[in-house]
């Protein structure tokens, strides 16, 4: 089925006519075009980045497979809540990948380049591109559609190719290249700009601060030569996560285990992952030069879906291959340490009713799905869950780097993360686990924007008021015999 037909024809094939309790897009008012290029050069520069990524990587072969198939049943309109929320056919994934597919048959194949001579076809235009700009955004790329479709195309990969060559161009979100400058070029290295003074500050306080309400010491090594672990938090942690680290800080007082923050470069975060595999790369680069200075063994990674997503599936791409340091996120280790009996935690210590939110990163995969599920259960004393969960789960709204683009909040919270809120709604939980920066942003927006009465929280959050410290009496008697 040919999605470039009419309206009318459309609609009577997916048999889904707009509906009339869905919400009108708001007009985006997020500047794309970072770097002011003519327009005139735009569609050739288009398919000069295209081809120069064709040529250098390995998407020529998916492009290729997916052109042939390029299923266009629409399928994937039952698992999108962009396009449940909007009744939009340009918001239908099959469509949006088509405005690629399209490209890439028509410039790329041989039988596009002669179709494209015999009948006349002028090719890209500037309309197109900056069609895609616009939809690529709209998308969270949270995968849902992939579920669904029957041939099995991955929508989210064509859209993340389709950001890649338009940030060729310059035409990106601005939040997206100021943080990533920053991070790789700035005089901070990180995507939020904290200072190394700064971050050090931040820490010592919250060592204080937890030694007043433990009574024991519980620090956050610094560039720990030969530590087991590198640990790296979303850079944004260390301004709005307190509660966050001070659990992941707990945990590893608890299991003994060596840790350590590096200042060389304490930053997980990876826009790459959401616009260009040029800055992922370059981003992994950094975690790798920081491992090699501190002698570190395996990378740790923090409450932070696409931060650990980066690491875990490409740090091995471009550092090492099979000789690559292993990564592993705090929730698999604080996890581990449980079940091996090194952590222990105190049952029913949160009465309040609790439920879990999976971040895409973590579960469209099944990589981090039960783990979290099983702790919370130990020492929550009514948790529930939402329906959809798991790898079926809702997204939040704000994936794909979209949560960074202040400017189209009331798009994300009023259709992107619309499901997600009446979801939340109606488990009538107190408190909301959702172990990512970017998930807690979006959530924390979205519970304000539709009044829903839910605190949003990271795992690690809860868990530290459950942990107990073996030998605590002892060591506060020390302590007290030194003040």
């Amino acid at each position: 089925m040919n999605l470039l037909i009419n309206k009318e024809e459309r609609e009577r094939a997916f048999k889904t006519p707009k509906k009339e309790n869905v919400i009108e897009k708001q007009q985006l008012s997020v500047r794309y075009h970072v770097e002011d290029f003519a327009l005139e050069n735009r569609p050739q520069r288009f398919l000069e980045a295209f081809a120069a990524i064709l040529k250098h990587t390995n998407y020529r072969l998916v492009l290729d497979h997916y052109v042939r198939i390029s299923a266009k049943c629409s399928r994937c309109t039952s698992n999108c809540q962009i396009y449940l929320a909007t009744g939009d056919e340009q918001d239908i994934p099959c469509f949006r990948s088509e405005l690629l597919l399209k490209v890439y048959r028509r410039h790329f194949t041989i039988s596009g380049m002669l179709r494209g001579r015999v009948f006349g076809d002028p090719g890209l235009q500037n309309e197109q591109i900056q069609e895609m700009a616009e939809s690529f955004y709209n998308c969270t790329a949270c995968k849902r559609c992939s579920i669904e479709c029957p041939m099995g195309i991955d929508h989210a990969i064509i859209t993340h190719l389709g950001r890649y060559i338009l940030s060729e161009l310059g035409i990106t979100p601005r939040a997206l290249v100021v943080s990533t400058r920053e991070q790789l070029i700035g005089k901070s290295g990180n995507t939020s700009a904290i200072p190394v003074p700064a971050l050090l500050d931040t820490l010592e306080f919250l060592t204080e601060d937890m030694e007043e309400e433990k009574g024991i010491n519980i620090p956050f090594p610094i560039d720990q030569d030969g530590a087991e672990y590198l640990f790296l938090p979303a850079v944004s942690d260390f301004l709005m996560e307190a509660e966050t680290l001070m659990g992941n800080a707990a945990v590893f007082k608890a299991t003994g285990d060596s840790w350590t923050i590096g200042t060389g470069y304490f930053d997980g975060i990876n826009y790459g992952l959401f616009y260009s595999d040029h800055i992922l790369e370059e981003v992994l680069h950094k975690i790798e030069a920081e491992t090699k200075r501190l002698n570190i063994k395996t990378i740790l990674i923090g409450e932070c879906g696409h931060a650990s997503r980066s690491a875990k599936y490409f740090y091995p791409t471009y550092c090492g291959g099979k000789e690559a340091l292993p990564v592993v996120n705090i929730l698999e280790y604080s996890w581990k340490a449980w079940k091996e009996g090194r952590l222990k935690i105190k049952p029913n210590v949160i009465k309040e009713k609790v439920t879990y939110h999976d971040p895409c990163n973590f579960a469209r995969s099944g990589w981090i799905v039960d783990q979290p599920r099983e702790l919370l259960k130990a020492f929550c004393q009514d948790y529930v869950e939402m329906t959809p969960s798991g790898r079926d789960n809702i997204c939040c709204g704000g994936g794909g780097g979209t949560v960074s683009i202040d400017e189209i909040r009331p798009y994300r919270t009023t259709i992107g993360g619309r499901a997600k809120a009446e979801q939340i709604r109606a488990t009538g939980a107190k408190y909301c686990v959702a172990p990512c920066a970017n998930c807690k942003k979006q959530l924390k927006e979205l519970m304000e924007d539709n009044n829903v009465d839910c605190e949003i929280v990271g795992l690690h959050d809860l868990l530290y008021q459950a942990i107990i410290f073996e030998n605590v009496e002892d060591e506060k008697e020390i302590h007290h015999s030194l003040t």
